[in-house]
């Protein structure tokens, strides 16, 4: 049982959540676990776990302050992002080969709540996903290398790009070499040409993105995802870490 079957709040480590005495179904944290075990840093974290729609506040978006491209409000943008992160979900469920989505924003904007809420929903529909930063993804990629290891670099490249839904978190601005570009390339592309819906989250807007991973890799996000730009005039997590702060 890996990591996160043992943090899962549902089912506290054993893997099965019991219906009655007679009857169990498999949790949630293991439906993903074959494509999981194959990534060492693959899993949410058991706050992670707990994110919902439900939960996702929106009281931390402005209903005063407008994004000056759009004119609407940080508030609005929330709402329609929320909805957008619902759609991609019943699109999933629905057709195994539809659109992906980008969830840009600055840091603390809510992008990793929502991507989160995103994975929890579709693992209770039973459907395989897997949730990955991609600093961690890449890192593991090249100490696949190591002969020592049991997984290889196909075989790791062949999870990400082949798995039902692929969660890529913190697509940012990162020192991104050649090598690292050309990975996520052979990823992107690969999911794109067959249809396989992807979620991306990045501070970066996509002009941005094209400097950091190229004009090729950037287009093909573009084909293959819908994108929405969450924004906020303060950090959540440190709106939330004040709030905490002050009922002690």
């Amino acid at each position: 049982m890996d990591e996160q079957s043992i943090n899962c709040p549902h089912c506290n480590g054993r893997g099965i959540i019991v219906i009655d005495m007679a009857s169990a179904v498999p949790c949630r944290c293991m439906t993903s676990r074959k494509a999981q075990l194959k990534f060492k840093n693959a899993r949410m974290s058991r706050e992670m776990l707990k994110y919902s729609f439900k939960s996702f506040e929106s009281s931390y978006y402005s209903k005063n302050i407008r994004d000056s491209v759009n004119g609407k409000t940080y508030y609005e943008i929330a709402a329609a992002t929320l909805a957008a992160a619902k759609k991609f979900v019943r699109n999933v469920e629905n057709n195994p080969n539809c659109d992906g989505i980008v969830l840009s924003g600055p840091v603390g904007s809510g992008k990793t709540f929502l991507a989160c809420a995103i994975a929890n929903k579709l693992l209770d529909s039973g459907k395989e996903v897997l949730f990955v930063v991609v600093p961690d993804l890449l890192d593991q990629i090249r100490a696949a290398y190591d002969s020592s290891n049991d997984y290889s670099e196909q075989d790791l490249m062949d999870t990400a790009r082949q798995v039902a839904v692929l969660i890529l978190d913190d697509l940012g601005a990162h020192n991104y070499t050649e090598w690292a570009r050309n990975k996520l390339y052979s990823i992107i592309n690969y999911r794109l040409n067959n249809m396989l819906p992807t979620v991306l989250t990045t501070n970066l807007n996509l002009d941005e993105l094209e400097e950091y991973l190229g004009q090729r890799t950037t287009s093909r996000v573009i084909q293959m995802c819908r994108t929405y730009r969450l924004l906020v005039d303060t950090d959540i997590r440190l709106v939330k870490r004040h709030e905490k702060d002050l009922r002690f």
